[in-house]
């Protein structure tokens, strides 16, 4: 007679039965107390998150490529609810495929919070090590940052790779940084969440010295004196300072710039987000910068600025940002502190809303999470929904109730941008002055810095020169001053 395997769940409830699948809860008749225990017993897998290919050559060519891994989520807290875990789990998947992988499977249980031990607790890390081996899966991925002992046990008790979603964005940065400032930024995070995560204990270490004895050394301990992990930890350490020092050179450049279009008066708008809601494809439909334009979450690492004119002329920077995302973890915050700088001194806040997204409103309130970090919450704000070709007709109805003053474009088709660059133009400073003057055919350049850098509202040529009406920033204004025209 075959026993169908039980155990215990690591809270120190009642046997559990392995399932192959969910429960579903609206065919039992129980009262809601027996359904939050019943699903708090649950290991629930998370239906339609399987990426892995059922196309035979495809997916004997992908499994030699990609990572095959196993999603785990906890739905943790009473103010947390289902929907909002298995969309984080949805987002995990496309971490995870961003990041190389195939998912073969996800689960998710519900507990009124992680376990401190192993995450999911120590009965669920049965079940969890039973998929593995069924799925054949080569790494697990977890819905929330792992403590070191987590993650070290539960690597013990599974037998492969375990990753949080920390170290799974850190990893998608480190694929797509390309400037020496974006893999210097994405190194320090790197490095700052590796340095409480060093493990070294077993065969690879050596003795510490001590004891009573001369020298202070004692039996067995004469040799390097120093772990394997004090090396590496100190190399780390090492590595992170001269990371920060090369940092701060960068910075003190970029501050130059942006010092130098101050001193210019030239109006600042940046443009922020949630990854992949489309902040490359809005500037290159607002500059023709030609930025690289992907389906991919984080595919903007390194910050673009481009020069773009308001409808009556006036010159501003527009500045391509980093993407944002639930749970952005802290380390890529202080890393990157250097370069979301630049949406806090910005005199306008492009903040682009991803309309076809199953739960835009959830976009909104991540992204104002971390402009709240970085002190850019003060800065005006137009927000911005796009992909409105791709998005439906009730969502957008309902954005437009939820957001009011929100401008509706698609940067792909250019619906709606002619409105929102008159919103800019409205938005904007306008610190220029009025001037008329008559230039001497000798100052041609002059000419053409009043016509590149301000406003001509007319010109007229005469035989003692050219008259020039025209609004220009105050340094330019003064250069012009002693060509101002009689009357």
């Amino acid at each position: 007679m075959r026993i169908q395997p039980t155990h215990h769940d690591g809270d120190g409830g009642a046997p559990i039965r392995l399932r192959d699948e969910p429960i579903e809860f609206d065919d039992l008749e129980h009262t809601q107390g027996d359904r939050d225990l019943a699903d708090r017993a649950a290991l629930r897998r998370v239906a339609g998150l399987s990426t892995e290919l059922t196309d035979i050559t495809e997916v004997e060519y992908r499994k030699l490529q990609l990572e095959r891994v196993v999603l785990v989520g906890v739905w943790a807290g009473a103010a947390s609810t289902a929907v909002a875990a298995e969309e984080s789990m949805a987002e995990l998947a496309r971490l995870a495929e961003t990041a190389g992988s195939v998912v073969l499977e996800a689960v998710m249980q519900r507990r009124s919070h992680p376990d401190s031990a192993t995450y999911v607790g120590s009965g669920k890390v049965t079940e969890l090590k039973e998929i593995v081996e069924v799925t054949g899966a080569d790494t697990v991925i977890c819905d929330g940052e792992l403590t070191p002992s987590q993650l070290r046990n539960l690597e013990e008790k599974l037998r492969v790779k375990v990753v949080d979603r920390t170290a799974l964005i850190l990893d998608i940065f480190a694929q797509h940084a390309r400037s020496r400032e974006g893999k210097a930024q994405v190194e320090l995070a790197q490095l700052n969440y590796l340095v409480p995560r060093l493990r070294g204990w077993g065969s690879v270490l050596s003795r510490q010295r001590g004891g009573r004895v001369a020298a202070g050394a004692g039996i067995g301990s004469r040799g390097p004196g120093e772990t394997k992990l004090e090396i590496d930890r100190r190399r780390i350490h090492r590595r992170i300072s001269q990371l920060r020092s090369d940092l701060k050179d960068m910075r003190r450049v970029r501050d130059t710039k942006r010092s130098q279009r101050r001193a210019n008066a030239v109006p600042a708008v940046s443009i922020a987000g949630y990854t992949n809601a489309g902040k490359s494809s809005l500037l290159n439909r607002l500059t023709d910068a030609g930025v690289l334009v992907e389906d991919a979450l984080f595919a903007t690492l390194d910050p673009t600025t481009r020069r773009s004119r308001t409808t009556d002329g006036r010159v501003y920077t527009l500045t391509d940002t980093v993407g944002f995302v639930r749970h952005l973890p802290h380390q890529l915050v202080e890393s990157f502190r250097s370069t979301l700088e630049e949406i806090g001194d910005a005199d306008l806040l492009l903040h682009v809303v991803d309309g076809s997204d199953e739960n835009p409103e959830a976009q909104v309130s991540a992204v104002r999470e971390v402009l709240g970090e970085i002190d850019a919450l003060s800065v005006a704000e137009i927000i911005v929904v796009n992909k409105i070709d791709a998005a439906d007709e009730m969502t957008l109805t309902r954005l437009r109730h939820v957001l009011p003053g929100a401008v509706f474009v698609s940067a792909r088709t250019g619906a709606g941008i002619d409105e929102l660059r008159d919103r800019i133009a409205a938005a904007l400073p306008d610190p220029a002055v009025a001037v008329n003057v008559l230039m001497p055919f000798s100052e041609g350049a002059l000419v053409s810095r009043v016509h590149s850098e301000g406003t001509v509202l007319g010109e007229e040529h005469t035989p003692d020169g050219t008259l020039l009406q025209a609004r220009v920033y105050p340094d330019l204004a003064g250069v012009l001053a002693p060509f101002a025209a009689a009357g």
